[in-house]
């Protein structure tokens, strides 16, 4: 039996193409929406379905319009605050731009300052050099002049110590007095006029070398204030050079990384730019395929809604036409979902259910399926619109009838002795499929021993799992009080 439940489905997948959606990107999922919607309005759901069915949503493989724009609608969203944060950088950014360029210019306006304050520093260090040679050459002219009282104090020494000879014997023999002896006076007489001769010349020889002394002792002054004055004038603008070099390499750099900053930033402030022109791009694609997909999703409920009031008009009459008229041979799918069928099959073959779905079946496993007892030569029919996935023997069961009657539900049928059709097959509701032989379902001991008549295996099964049937029977017969009475 369980062989049978494996090898059925198998076949059942193999017979049955079946499409799984692959992982597509977002928006191709989005166009392939929009267009399985046009297309379905344009043609007016005329054609049916694999198992059409009212309640079934349009596009079974993807989304749902609702979600698809909900996931738009968050990405909008999301777009919008990345948008949001972009723009606050990029005021960050603007804002940085220009004090870097107030502080650039700032630094150009020192830079200036510095400038002229190096030229001004060069022009006085030009001055200083000019009064530098100055001074020199006044020192050489004092040098000259100091060396030429000295040459002109050591000429005149010979005279200054005759003079000085002199005045000592006057010392130390001095003229009489007026009022002595003749002899007295004429010596007196003569001392006075040879020291009247000497003396206006003594003086003016003494005044001269007083003059030439003090000039000396002021050149030598003179020369020393010179040179002190110099020498701290120089170490001043040395020091002036060096403060200003050490500025004017402070402010280079200063300046050559506001540069790279304002590179950076200038940089940063065009990729934000770039950045957001994207988003708003994208935000405005998205604004439009949100209206789009709403357009064409409320499009698409109305068209629904219509459908399912003309597939309920066409299931009322089709139930009403049931009756009495004859099936559509040239219909090649079936007529309603199997979804809407519960309450409305008759079993395959005239007979007694004589096991039930879940039932022991003799072996101490749950049964998986029902027993029906028939009569040989009775001819099972298909219970509903399907596609035959499989018809032919299997090992110990008979001849195996495996109906494909959409929604992922599938028939199996098993314990007949000849069958009347063939896989890829469609066939109407009431349609023969096969007719009961002498031989019993030979799937279970336990069931042989149910009945002496030959038994119908029946099995309904969704997504390759067994289901119980009866609550697709209208045959009173499918409660389990029948199975007990039989």
């Amino acid at each position: 039996m369980e062989d049978l439940r494996q090898s059925s489905y198998h076949c059942a997948m193999i017979c049955v193409p079946h499409t799984s959606p692959g992982a597509q990107p977002h928006r191709t999922r989005i166009r392939r929406i929009a267009a399985a919607m046009t297309a379905a309005l344009w043609f007016g759901f005329s054609f049916p379905a694999h198992a059409t069915d009212p309640n079934e949503p349009i596009g079974p493989d993807e989304p749902g319009a609702s979600q698809v724009a909900s996931e738009l609608e968050e990405q909008k969203q999301a777009n919008n605050l990345e948008l949001q944060s972009v723009e606050e950088q990029a005021a960050a950014t603007a804002r940085a731009l220009a004090a870097l360029e107030s502080d650039m210019a700032a630094l150009r306006n020192d830079q200036q300052d510095l400038d002229e304050k190096i030229n001004a520093t060069g022009a006085r260090r030009a001055e200083l050099d000019q009064r530098i040679a100055e001074g020199e050459t006044a020192m050489v002219d004092l040098s000259e002049r100091q060396e030429a009282v000295r040459l002109s104090l050591i000429s005149r020494r010979a005279v200054l110590a005759e003079v000085l000879a002199a005045l000592q014997r006057i010392g130390r023999d001095p003229p009489p007095a007026l009022l002595v002896s003749p002899e007295d006076a004429l010596s007196s007489v003569r001392s006075a006029i040879l020291l009247g001769a000497v003396v206006p010349e003594i003086r003016a020889e003494t005044e001269a070398l007083a003059g030439d002394l003090k000039e000396l002792a002021a050149l030598r002054q003179a020369i020393a204030l010179e040179r002190s004055s110099l020498a701290s004038a120089l170490a001043e603008n040395a020091a002036e050079e060096k403060r200003l070099a050490e500025l004017a390499a402070e402010k280079v750099a200063l300046q050559a990384e506001s540069r790279r900053r304002l590179i950076r930033e200038q940089t940063r402030a065009e990729a934000l730019t770039v950045r957001s022109s994207e988003l708003e791009s994208v935000i405005a694609s998205l604004a439009g395929e949100i209206e789009d997909l709403q357009r064409a999703a409320e499009a698409a409920r109305v068209a629904e809604q219509e459908r399912q009031q003309r597939l309920a008009e066409q299931l009322e009459r089709a139930h009403a036409f049931a009756a009495t008229a004859l099936p559509d041979k040239n219909r090649i799918a079936p007529a309603y979902a199997f979804s809407r069928l519960l309450g409305t099959l008759d079993r395959p073959v005239e007979g007694e259910p004589v096991r039930f779905f879940g039932a022991d079946d003799g072996a101490g496993h749950s049964l998986t399926g029902e027993v029906v007892a028939s009569s040989e030569g009775d001819v099972v029919r298909s219970p509903v619109d399907a596609w035959v996935a499989y018809a032919g023997p299997f090992r110990s069961y008979g001849q195996v009838v495996i109906l494909d009657v959409g929604e992922r539900h599938h028939l199996v049928l098993a314990g007949m002795e000849t069958i009347e059709v063939k896989a890829g097959q469609f066939v109407l509701s009431g349609e023969p499929l096969a007719t009961m032989g002498q031989t019993r379902f030979a799937g279970s001991a336990a069931l042989t021993l149910a009945s002496e008549r030959p038994t119908l295996y029946i099995e309904f099964r969704k997504d390759g799992q067994p289901v119980d049937p009866r609550a697709w029977w209208k045959d009173p017969r499918s409660s389990g009080k029948a199975s007990n009475d039989t």
